[in-house]
């Protein structure tokens, strides 16, 4: 695992758990956050998915 995988995972899971507080508490904007948050740790980790992927089929010279 690279530093981009494990720090998409942590602001997905951030995301996640601010987009449940929104829920519970009714504040819509902190649920509306936490989903955008979720988004962006996506991204992130499927960045690092495919960097590790280029890394583990880079032939050697």
């Amino acid at each position: 695992m690279n530093k981009d995988q494990v720090k998409g995972r942590m602001e997905e899971a951030k995301g996640k758990a601010k987009e449940v507080a929104g829920k519970m508490t009714g504040k819509t904007s902190t649920e509306m956050k936490g989903k955008a948050q979720q988004v962006a740790g996506r991204t992130q980790a499927a960045y690092g998915d495919a960097k590790q992927d280029m890394k583990d089929t880079k032939k050697p010279r």
